[in-house]
């Protein structure tokens, strides 16, 4: 039985989602705010987060953002009816490991639900939480603890999945990645959403690098330079 909580500001729709999920065989959390879901998630340690965008009292990229920070390896599967490709790409930037779009179909919400709980943290991830708190690699230095870039001391904050990008193309320097396999290794997904999302990425972490310390491999992917 799989722990899931729904962050849900909408009554009937979060009713809805508990009948959905309770008659798969899942146990639910409900909560309604910010506040609430932050506070609900810390005492049930759920296996999966579904997580609207828009609350009460703030957003849901909030929510997003302080789970990174805390609970690094959340599984959050965000259904919203914002489905601007700047949205989806910015939540899957920032940690969540699926998009959703409202109204949705009961029976692809259940699919989508198992095939998240089943997909393990990713290697980078996991890996993240096991090294010293500076990591210097192919001439980079990043902050694990602060999630930041060092660029002759200054710190440059990433976004949870620039990340997580970074953190398995030094692992994997110098040998090169495939988009598909970025996308399963660090998004955990095999398939791209319809976003372009590592192409974008990239291009982010890139500016932030201030050198061209990613190089595209012609016909592959990525891959640290030397």
């Amino acid at each position: 039985m799989n722990r899931i909580a729904v962050v849900e500001d909408e009554p009937e729709l979060a009713r809805l989602l508990g009948r959905i999920l309770c008659g798969a065989g899942h146990t639910v959390t409900v909560a309604g705010t910010v506040a609430g879901a932050l506070a609900a998630i810390r005492t049930v340690d759920p296996d999966l987060i579904i997580l609207d965008l828009v609350l009460p009292d703030g957003r849901g990229e909030d929510v997003l953002a302080e789970l990174m920070r805390f609970r690094p390896l959340s599984r959050v599967l965000v259904l919203s009816s914002m489905t601007q490709v700047a949205t989806r790409v910015g939540v899957l930037e920032g940690g969540a490991v699926d998009f959703m779009a409202k109204p949705f179909a009961n029976a692809e919400l259940l699919a989508r639900v198992n095939a998240r709980i089943r997909t393990p943290a990713t290697a980078a991830q996991a890996s993240a939480a096991m090294v010293p708190r500076f990591l210097h690699m192919a001439g980079v230095e990043i902050d694990v603890q602060q999630r930041e870039l060092v660029v002759d001391g200054r710190h440059v904050p990433l976004t949870h999945r620039e990340f997580v990008l970074l953190a398995f193309l030094l692992e994997r320097a110098p040998e090169p990645c495939s988009r598909t396999e970025l996308l399963e290794r660090v998004w955990g997904t095999k398939f791209d959403p319809g976003t372009n999302v590592v192409d974008v990425c990239v291009r982010r972490l890139r500016s932030k690098l201030s050198n061209d310390k990613i190089e595209t491999v012609r016909n592959v992917g990525y891959r640290i330079a030397a």
